[in-house]
């Protein structure tokens, strides 16, 4: 099937990939655009990966601050380059996440950071819940880690869907973060925020 340059240009609006991966994304999908979009995600997923060892000593701090003047967010998002640093793009990817961090308040960027302590806490709580409720054993260790799974994702930045559903959809910050890096290159990080609010 023959793709038009305006297929190309289409995909390449919506997804921010190089011209020639949405080319070849449109032919190998036989111009199903929205197979073409996963394809290009996948191989962004995956060229993101290989790009995590790389240094990242360049980036921006963003900050949010809510209009009551209660709830502020500043955090620091780092890439390779300065040319990337400098770009629009990339500070208003940073600015999103500071929004986002504002908005849910998480505790750690990511799960990995939780204190065990912490998870083993919340790991009795959710086993003495399920055992309250009449629960056998073989069913109550599917409940707690999936209910260990959900609290970790309300708790770490990277695992939140972003909270702007209308421009973002149903994506995760980690999602975010890896359509910047496809998009620039780069290895992107969030390498850390500071939440503050009055009276806290």
């Amino acid at each position: 099937m023959s793709v038009t340059a305006a297929d190309v240009k289409a995909l390449r609006d919506r997804t921010g990939a190089a011209m020639m991966d949405a080319k070849s994304a449109l032919v190998e999908a036989d111009g199903d655009v929205e197979r073409a979009v996963e394809l290009l995600r996948v191989k962004g997923q995956a060229s993101a990966a290989k790009r995590e060892g790389r240094g990242t000593n360049e980036g921006v701090v963003a900050s949010y601050i809510h209009a009551n003047d209660k709830v502020g967010v500043m955090v620091e998002v780092q890439c390779e380059t300065d040319f990337v640093a400098r770009n629009d793009e990339f500070k208003a990817f940073a600015y999103q996440v500071a929004l986002h961090a504002a908005a849910t308040a998480p505790k750690y960027v990511t799960r990995e950071e939780i204190p065990e302590a912490e998870r083993e806490a919340e790991k009795k709580v959710f086993e003495e819940k399920a055992r309250e409720e009449g629960k056998p054993d073989n069913v109550v260790e599917k409940i707690v880690q999936g209910q260990l799974d959900k609290w970790a994702a309300e708790v770490a930045l990277l695992d939140q869907s972003h909270v702007n559903v209308d421009k973002h959809g149903s994506k995760t910050i980690e999602e975010l973060r890896q359509e910047m890096a496809a998009k620039t290159g780069e290895n992107v990080q969030i390498a850390r925020f500071a939440y503050f609010r009055v009276g806290e």
